[in-house]
């Protein structure tokens, strides 16, 4: 029995694409990355748990997004976020100036096309009826 793809489960893909997102950088600090660059602490087996447990995250939703969208799919994705970018600075909604809130969106654009790259297979069986097919019989 087929799951039904719906707007819910993007939002749930995406939700969980922003989660492993900003759980691994962010410009407050409070992430992974700010974790392990603190001074004050020492690398030890809990910091390396959660890090392969995000490494593993990280190649789950790479390789997915890869397979669905391909490199150019990511590229063209992350080239039309990149102009909408560009146009919200050069209409002056957005400052060059202000990097922490340029980092935020950079890193939600990320988490989006990560999510449009785990149910871009949906997506595409949904507009053309035709199906992915990731391994070959035999």
């Amino acid at each position: 029995m087929a799951v039904e793809f719906t707007v819910g489960s993007f939002f749930a893909r995406w939700l969980f694409a922003m989660a492993l997102v900003f759980v691994t950088y962010n410009p407050s600090d409070y992430s992974y990355v700010g974790w392990v660059m603190d001074e004050y602490r020492e690398f030890g087996p809990v910091m390396a748990f959660i890090g392969v447990a995000l490494l593993i995250a990280w190649i789950v939703f790479l390789r997915a997004t890869m397979l669905s969208m391909g490199l150019l799919g990511i590229v063209l994705g992350g080239a039309l976020f990149g102009c909408v970018i560009w146009w919200f600075v050069s209409i002056g909604v957005l400052s060059p100036y202000a990097t922490g809130t340029l980092t935020w969106i950079i890193l939600l654009v990320l988490s989006f096309i990560l999510a449009a790259g785990m149910s871009w297979s949906h997506i595409r069986r949904r507009l053309t009826g035709q199906f992915d097919v990731d391994e070959k019989d035999g």
